[in-house]
């Protein structure tokens, strides 16, 4: 059974320190995985590399392990890709964090478009992204990613448009497109997915993304679910110009 691996951010990590562990990574560890002094378990901080460890003292609140050897391993994909995520409902979203992680990507960005269903002030935002970057971390720790992919803040769709820097290759999944992947020549630097929500992007939101350089893409003959689309396209995308080929 492969040893189960947890994110420690804010804990200074290097070979042969000892830390106690912080109250998450207690939780996961001896609480639900009910591991004990003397087992062993994969530590890494998100910059890079990962620490073979082993829990040296258990108690019922807290518990102290040990960093024993670095391995640089890089599981990251060759591909610099940020997926501009529009906004969909409860687990269909918390579903493409997931797969988006699993698959590689760089960077998240949820943004609010005319057709987006979910409205939530301020406060609970807030709790949404807290609970996104929670399960960026969770498919990190589980697809054995040693880069955790950061979660920006929600924006509003114009205002992503007017902030966004024009560089590197910009896709749009648009069902009416001419254009196929297949037909498009491979990226040359940082590439970005925009992908709509229920209902997709509206003309006036397709023609604007058009403004911005986004090249539209159809992803075969039938309408895929938000959930689905994204991650078809990023499985898409490793397959043809990442490390899937």
């Amino acid at each position: 059974m492969a040893d189960s691996r947890i994110f420690i951010s804010d804990a200074e990590l290097r070979s042969g320190a000892s830390l106690r562990l912080p109250e998450g990574a207690f939780r996961h560890l001896v609480q639900v995985l009910r591991l004990r002094a003397g087992d062993s378990f994969i530590a890494f901080d998100g910059r890079g590399g990962e620490y073979r460890a082993e829990l040296v003292e258990v108690g019922k609140r807290e518990a102290s392990a040990k960093l024993l050897a670095f391995d640089e391993v890089d599981r990251e994909s060759p591909l610099d890709l940020t997926l501009a995520q529009c906004v969909s409902k409860g687990e269909r979203m918390d579903y493409t964090l997931q797969k988006a992680v699993e698959l590689g990507v760089t960077r998240i960005v949820p943004l609010l478009s005319s057709r987006s269903v979910v409205r939530l002030d301020a406060e609970r935002w807030d709790k949404k992204l807290e609970h996104w970057r929670g399960i960026v971390v969770s498919a990190c720790e589980q697809s054995g990613r040693t880069a955790v992919p950061p979660v920006a803040d929600i924006s509003a769709l114009p205002a992503w448009f007017d902030a966004e820097g024009a560089h590197g290759t910009r896709l749009t999944l648009d069902p009416l497109a001419h254009h196929s992947l297949h037909q498009l020549p491979a990226p040359n630097g940082p590439l970005t997915l925009l992908v709509g929500p229920e209902g997709g992007l509206s003309d006036h939101e397709l023609e604007r993304a058009r403004a911005a350089g986004y090249i539209g893409v159809r992803m075969g003959p039938r309408v895929l679910r938000t959930e689905t689309a994204g991650v078809a396209a990023l499985a898409a995308l490793q397959a043809m110009w990442g490390d899937w080929r």
